[in-house]
């Protein structure tokens, strides 16, 4: 059959338009592409999305199965919503799974053929349909039929020069069941799509997929996060931060309303910057936070906060109780609030979830608290990688982000799981120190790149009114030990508000 090349080796639309950001553009026209994973990885949910997408824009399907039924296949789609109404198959499949009579005369059994023959059938039910996208589901049974690597090596490049004669565009899964052999494709295929699952002590189990190779194209390397859910499944590329256009750098500072904490930071926090507000659990960081939030709203701009410790209920409840109502914005969805257990969403996706609301028009965007994050990314060396392309991007759009980071312990020498103070544009320090017999809290900024900033303590109180800070404690020493001693002079720490 005589096929019009002129396009041979153009991009290919998976049907997934993660997968095609990742593979710059799609899969290559008339070439064969090697797709391997473990069972349950989604190598053949891959193949739905990529036959499915041929049939919209006109390109008919083959889906060539030696291992599952047509049946067993379609039911598999419908769990994602799929539906497969128009994608010719050929079925391949042992007897015991095809007892119905009606099929008799279109199945053969593969525990009856040799391998050439096998293969012929395959030939013959791709010229029979003319398919444009054919999905070759699995290469198992064809090293099983082949026995030796040098006959199964030859089968797969005969099968590969059929279908690149017949202008077929071609997956082929794998689902390494001989580990040692399937380096031998590699070097066959067009492309190579490693999909992995990946077990976790506690939680669901992460998906990720990397792209081994893919001639001729600028694809993007390192390990995507994915998930298989209703609707099929959602890839979600690396971030890399340069690939982004800059927004516009916006003049004015955001700030939280109270004007002693302004004068502090040095005005106000810069847009297009990250501040980490670090100290003990329970000293009033997420409320902090929160002033900065409800002042953004109240200059009308909209708010992304994502939280891994706290529902929305407890959120608008503990805030209300100092005197901030959120109730109005969220139902607005100025203020998107986001609960994510950090057991069940993976680094790709809660970056996907960032940027999705940043093009949606975020303008600040609070994360609270990057312990929770961590937990999401046991790895610490990774989280620090993946966080420093998410501030980059975030700073790049000219978005405020505000992150809290609790440490261990509750007055004296701290620490926390991570350092992330060198990645943060601002640090914002809070302790407790005990004084005339009640335990305070104390704030200072310790870093700003952006400009010039105070570097007083003040006490800080929480109360029904929301926060307040006081004047400077002028009048202690090691204040940030938590056990301050007194100097001499009037103590001048009443709180006043800003």
């Amino acid at each position: 059959m005589n096929r019009d090349r002129s396009e041979d080796g153009t991009a290919v639309p998976s049907g997934l338009i993660a997968l095609d950001t990742i593979l710059d553009g799609g899969f290559a026209r008339s070439r064969l592409h090697l797709i391997e994973g473990r069972p349950g990885s989604g190598k053949t949910t891959i193949g739905f999305h990529f036959l499915l997408e041929g049939l919209r824009v006109g390109e008919p399907g083959l889906y060539v199965t030696l291992s599952e039924t047509r049946a067993e296949l379609e039911f598999s789609a419908r769990s994602h919503g799929l539906d497969l109404e128009g994608v010719e198959f050929c079925e391949l499949v042992p007897p015991e799974l095809s007892m119905d009579a009606g099929m008799e005369q279109s199945v053969v059994y593969t525990s009856e053929l040799e391998l050439g023959e096998t293969v012929r059938l395959v030939m013959e039910a791709v010229t029979a349909s003319a398919p444009r996208r054919v999905v070759f589901d699995s290469l198992s049974e064809i090293r099983l039929l082949a026995q030796n690597p040098l006959r199964y090596r030859r089968q797969v490049l005969a099968l590969k020069h059929f279908f690149a004669q017949q202008g077929c565009t071609v997956l082929v899964l794998d689902d390494l069941t001989a580990e040692d052999d399937h380096v031998n494709l590699h070097s066959l295929a067009h492309g190579v799509v490693r999909m992995e699952l990946v077990p976790l002590t506690y939680g669901a189990d992460r998906r990720r997929l990397r792209v081994l190779k893919m001639r001729a194209r600028g694809f993007i390397g390192g390990y995507h996060d994915y998930a298989i859910k209703t609707g099929g499944i959602r890839i979600f590329p690396r971030m890399v931060a340069a690939d982004h256009e800059h927004a516009d750098e916006a003049e004015n500072s955001a700030q939280s309303g109270i004007e002693a904490l302004d004068r502090m930071v040095g005005g106000g926090l810069d847009r297009g910057t990250s501040t980490l507000i670090m100290g003990p659990s329970g000293i009033g960081k997420s409320t902090l936070a929160t002033q900065f939030v409800k002042a953004a709203i109240e200059r009308q701009e909209s708010v992304l906060l994502i939280t891994f410790d706290e529902s929305e209920r407890n959120f608008t409840r503990r805030n209300r109780g100092l005197g901030f109502e959120f109730g109005p914005a969220l139902a607005a969805k100025q203020l998107v609030f986001r609960a994510v257990d950090p057991a069940e969403v993976s680094p790709g996706e809660l970056t996907e979830m960032i940027s999705d609301e940043v093009k949606r028009g975020v303008s600040v965007v609070v994360l609270d608290s990057l312990s929770g994050y961590q937990h999401a990314m046991p790895e610490e060396r990774y989280l620090l990688l993946q966080m420093h392309e998410l501030l980059s991007y975030l700073n790049g759009q000219d978005v405020l982000t505000i992150m809290t980071l609790a440490q261990t312990g509750v007055m004296g020498a701290m620490s926390g799981s991570i350092d992330i103070t060198y990645l943060a544009d601002a640090v914002l320090l809070m302790r407790f120190f005990e004084a005339e017999g009640e335990m305070r809290r104390v704030i200072s900024m310790t870093k700003r790149r952006t400009g010039a900033h105070e570097i007083a303590l003040r006490e800080l109180t929480i109360g029904a009114g929301g926060v307040h800070v006081g004047p400077q404690l002028k009048n202690f020493r090691g204040v940030l030990t938590g056990l301050p001693t007194r100097a001499e002079g009037p103590e001048g720490t009443t709180a006043e508000s800003g």
